[in-house]
């Protein structure tokens, strides 16, 4: 039997090996990916692994598609749920961006800490948003929807194969292959021509809307290795010859700890695509809408340390803004040496981090007391405390990655009331709630803290309470 880790493991290593061969870029990325790692680990030893196993940093992959309907989305959540993977978090990109990204999203991944540690795939699940009157007018919106209405991403044996995991845990060994060559079947660039009519019409909306809603099938649009030192990256992919995007992602460069995600990508790429002209000819035209990620995680930060962060960004747009001619690196990097917690030890005592606690075995063996609060037993060399590393994603960032990779601004009409979307609302159109991200690190944390008081013999608290 297949179990569902082994499963996404498989998975997500299938569809690298398939993206590789459509986008040939990949593969360097992929490569010189593994190259930093390898030398972070020489150089920094350990301390290289403090937010993951080289292993897994290896390993670790996010990928993303979009998809046009909550039917369609429903149906993508039975294929991660046969993975072990579940919803979580709701991210608004219309809101995120300053061009037109008619698009709210999710991430399916493990949220178990274990299967995290098994293999930690993601993927960033984006559905089109045709009831936003600010993009679609009502002649568009219909005839966009009655567009995906009939089309199909999935096919049912592969739903059905995908229920059985889901509900069992498993496959047998025979029907695991072919979930696995279906599944990664259902994400491949299709060669079927585009509709070249059509694709401009949403084109001129918005780009991501005619790569959602412009073609028959879905796709892989991204797959994004983890690398230990995204600037060295940076570098080495321009020395290759490869055009990056202009700038790195959420938070700067700087002597403090890493702190929840930065992301880059290489430019994305002109694709050769069959295309139907409207007097039925196929021709040979060119589409950008797949690039490459690359990402660098940090520590997942508390509600508080996520506002903190927040406002941070928000100064830094005011003083970019009041001195255009500043480097806004060199002005974030400044901002957050003045604001932002230098050390995890700070992070901690000032409850803005999630960790993870255990008791030390050279724990002070002089018959004293332990200390009530968990700040207390870290300095007191009672407890070790280890950072829990961010698994989700930000709004602004992966925004900023969309809009970097598109060939125009598209249209959007602000004298529109925006449709209402939330949470809530993109729960009931997968049939699954949506985890709360701070909940899950939250549980994390609580639990390595609930383990603590019992083998210190303390009174019961958690580790937010009782942090200061």
């Amino acid at each position: 039997m297949t179990s569902q880790w082994q499963l996404r493991a498989a998975f997500a290593a299938r569809l690298s090996d398939m993206y590789g061969r459509e986008v040939p870029a990949y593969t360097t990325l992929v490569d010189v990916s593994r190259e930093v790692n390898e030398e972070v680990l020489r150089t920094h030893g350990s301390h290289a692994e403090r937010l993951g196993s080289i292993h897994r940093v290896t390993a670790e992959r996010h990928g993303a598609i979009r998809v046009g309907t909550p039917r369609e989305l429903r149906q993508v959540a039975r294929v991660f749920g046969a993975l072990g993977m579940y919803p979580v978090g709701f991210y608004d990109l219309r809101e995120a961006a300053a061009s037109a990204v008619p698009v709210i999203s999710t991430a399916f991944r493990p949220v178990d800490g274990e299967e995290l540690a098994r293999n930690p795939f993601r993927v960033f699940t984006s559905l089109l948003t045709p009831a936003d009157p600010r993009f679609f007018d009502a002649g568009l919106r219909s005839r966009l929807e009655n567009f995906l209405d009939g089309r199909e991403l999935f096919p049912p044996e592969l739903l059905a194969l995908a229920d059985r995991a889901e509900a069992t845990g498993e496959l047998p060994e025979e029907e695991a292959e072919r979930f696995l060559q279906l599944a990664v079947r259902a994400f491949e660039l299709s060669p079927e021509p585009v509709d070249k009519a059509w694709y401009e019409t949403l084109e001129r909306v918005s780009a991501v809307a005619a790569d959602i809603g412009g073609v028959r099938s879905t796709h892989i649009n991204h797959l994004t290795p983890r690398v230990l030192d995204i600037e060295e990256l940076y570098r080495r992919m321009t020395e290759r010859g490869i055009e990056m995007i202009d700038t790195i992602q959420g938070p700067p460069s700087w002597r403090g700890p890493d702190v929840l995600l930065r992301q880059t990508s290489f430019r994305a790429l002109a694709e050769p695509r069959a295309l139907r002209t409207p007097d039925g000819a196929v021709t040979t035209g060119a589409l950008r809408v797949r690039f490459g990620e690359v990402e660098a995680r940090g520590i997942a930060l508390t509600r508080e340390g996520r506002a903190l962060y927040d406002s941070l960004l928000a100064l830094v747009d005011e003083q970019t803004t009041s001195r255009p001619e500043a480097n806004r690196g060199e002005l974030a990097r400044t901002v957050w040496e003045q604001h932002m917690p230098g050390s995890e030890e700070q992070l901690l005592a000032q409850g803005l981090a999630y960790f993870t606690y255990q008791v030390e075995a050279g724990r002070p063996q002089d018959g004293s007391r332990p200390p009530a609060a968990v700040a207390d037993l870290v300095e007191q060399g009672w407890v070790r405390a280890e950072p829990i590393v961010y698994e989700d994603f930000l709004p602004r960032s992966a925004a900023g990655i969309f809009q970097s990779n598109l060939s125009g601004e598209g249209s959007r009409n602000n004298d529109q009331q925006g449709a209402a979307y939330d949470a809530a609302w993109l729960s009931g159109a997968i049939g699954r709630e949506i985890q709360d991200p701070f909940a899950l690190y939250e549980q994390q944390q609580n639990r390595s803290v609930a383990q603590v008081t019992r083998e210190l013999r303390l009174a019961p608290f958690t580790g937010q309470e009782r942090l200061t």
